[in-house]
């Protein structure tokens, strides 16, 4: 009985290295190189508030404004109107981030989320740049909550910092309102994110982010990632370049139209997941460390 035991312990190795292998092929020979942020003539400019067509700015050039927030937006006309009342009502409150208020870029074709974001972040003015969901689950003045654990990690490296906004603290009370599927689902993803990219960091999904300016140039003109899972490769650029990294509890609450179906959701993060890290263990990602936005 030994041997045979023995026999189907090597057999189901050998099937699971030939299996790695595998998909780590398909990993390499899929993978595209470094996505270029190449916009369409129509998102090149803005309408002002005069109806008038003004070129965007780059990332790359000086900062004009202390605060930019990038909202990504696809069918939210129910959801993103009360946010962006609870957000302006905010900032205007504070004055120092002027009154130069909401410019819309209008892409021509999806580019999901992370795509959206970076289109955003890579047209921003601000000294800092703050991401935030449509959906308002995480209320506006949290971004002092952000600033201020930011601003414990100075002296921050080549002027690199991020603080994410976190639910962890939550995890409990979410549980028990959970389904035991969704429960798993949430763990297993969870498990993922440790193990194969992000260390440190227990809530990598988040949608309210706070970073330095050369902290969001460092990490979006590296990011392959334009899904849900962006935000984990996100994470594992800034790790890589050591990129101060704070970890902020945040008030949050569910706000009803989510896009993110439970099972194929998680399945499509956990697939770009594994392959985040076959791609950068197998060379046909890289990071460069003087990497600049073309």
């Amino acid at each position: 009985m030994a041997p045979v035991l023995l026999q189907l312990a090597v057999l189901g190795v050998a099937l699971a290295a030939a299996a790695l292998i595998l998909i780590s092929f398909v990993a390499f020979i899929t993978a595209t190189e470094m996505p270029h942020l190449q916009r369409h003539e129509e998102e090149k400019f803005f309408l002002n508030a005069r109806g008038q067509r003004e070129a965007l700015p780059s990332i790359q050039d000086s900062p004009t404004k202390q605060l930019s927030v990038v909202v990504p937006s696809y069918n939210e006309e129910k959801r993103l109107p009360v946010m962006m009342d609870e957000a302006l009502g905010y900032l205007e409150d504070r004055q120092k981030y002027g009154s130069d208020k909401v410019r819309v870029i209008t892409l021509v074709k999806n580019r999901g989320k992370g795509g959206a974001i970076r289109m955003g972040v890579f047209s921003s003015r601000g000294k800092k740049i703050l991401m935030a969901d449509a959906d308002g689950a995480t209320k506006f003045p949290d971004i002092e909550k952000l600033e201020k654990g930011l601003n414990d990690l100075q002296p921050w490296p080549d002027q690199m910092a991020i603080a994410c906004g976190s639910r962890a603290h939550l995890e409990k009370e979410s549980i028990a309102q959970r389904s035991y599927f969704r429960t798993l689902l949430m763990y297993g993803f969870h498990f993922l994110v440790w193990f194969l990219c992000v260390k440190g960091i227990r809530d990598t999904q988040c949608g309210f982010k706070l970073l330095t300016r050369e902290a969001a140039s460092r990490t979006f003109s590296s990011l392959h990632i334009e899904r849900w899972a962006f935000d984990v490769e996100l994470l594992y650029i800034a790790q890589f370049f050591k990129i101060p990294i704070a970890e902020i509890a945040v008030n949050w609450t569910e706000i009803e139209g989510s896009k993110l179906v439970p099972f194929w959701s998680w399945l499509q993060m956990g697939k770009d997941l594994l392959f985040i890290r076959l791609r950068y263990l197998t060379g046909a990602w890289r990071l460069e460390q003087t990497r600049k936005v073309n």
